[in-house]
């Protein structure tokens, strides 16, 4: 497995995520959510992840492309995947940390909407 980096922090607006692991197979993340911030409603071409909430309380909008989102409540201890195509958004209702272990596509993020102004595809 080659390919691996350094443990790195990235600040984000929502909060930070700790990128923990990143080869050619998999890329492992602890997200740091602030509470009431929210991620890019958003879906990958290629990625497919898996999230789980290690603390904290969410909601999780997923839904198909042009459709509506549902929410789902997420607390600690339970988690999620997304198939390629799959739209999604975490919103923390209180400070979360979620764990996210995803195929090796950082780039592969197209934001449909974003509340810190970065819609687009693989905008910063």
């Amino acid at each position: 497995m080659s390919g691996r980096t350094d443990v790195k922090t990235v600040p984000k607006p929502w909060g930070h995520e700790t990128i923990w692991a990143h080869n050619s197979l998999y890329v492992g993340k602890v997200l740091h959510l602030k509470a009431g911030q929210a991620l890019s409603v958003q879906y990958h071409n290629q990625k497919d992840e898996t999230i789980h909430l290690l603390r904290g309380e969410m909601i999780y909008r997923v839904g198909e492309q042009g459709g509506e989102l549902r929410d789902i409540g997420l607390k600690a201890g339970e988690s999620y995947r997304n198939e390629p195509g799959t739209v999604h958004q975490m919103e923390a209702v209180t400070d979360c940390d979620v764990l996210e272990a995803s195929t090796p596509h950082l780039d592969d993020v197209v934001r449909i909407s974003d509340r810190y102004g970065r819609e687009g595809t693989n905008a910063p």
